[in-house]
């Protein structure tokens, strides 16, 4: 059974890096076409995305290595990597984003949630934590 779920987080997670990475590179790159507060910069946005991505991999590693408290964790602070998206919508109206960076948002929250959903049906559901009978 963990194998199988093992498999599963890990195509969740390399779908969120993936959207990610899309997204935040968009991001970056069209920084002046992205609404946003003035702090938000280039080698920030390359910055967040790096540790976010960092703290998913160890999340998953930790997951597979049993240590499932510890992934948890590190794969619901990953999930806000994605949840965070729409913030975007906070700092100018929806007609301010073009189609893509919208495809972007949605998929980043949809990836966010996954991994986050994850969390809570291994966790919480499955209570995958505790030890076999």
């Amino acid at each position: 059974m963990r194998s199988h779920n093992q498999t599963l987080l890990l195509l969740f997670l390399i779908t969120s890096i993936v959207s990610t990475n899309l997204h935040y590179t968009d991001n970056a790159t069209f920084i002046n076409n992205y609404p946003e507060p003035d702090w938000v910069t280039v080698s920030g946005i390359y910055t967040a995305w790096t540790v976010m991505t960092i703290i998913g991999i160890l999340g998953y590693w930790l997951y597979t290595q049993t240590k499932l408290w510890l992934s948890y964790l590190c794969l619901s602070i990953y999930s806000i990597t994605g949840l965070s998206s729409p913030v975007h919508y906070f700092y100018g109206a929806m007609s301010n984003f073009s189609i893509k960076m919208h495809a972007f948002i949605w998929l980043d929250l949809l990836t966010g949630a996954s991994i986050l959903g994850f969390v809570i049906w291994s966790g919480l559901l499955l209570r995958e934590w505790q030890p076999q009978k």
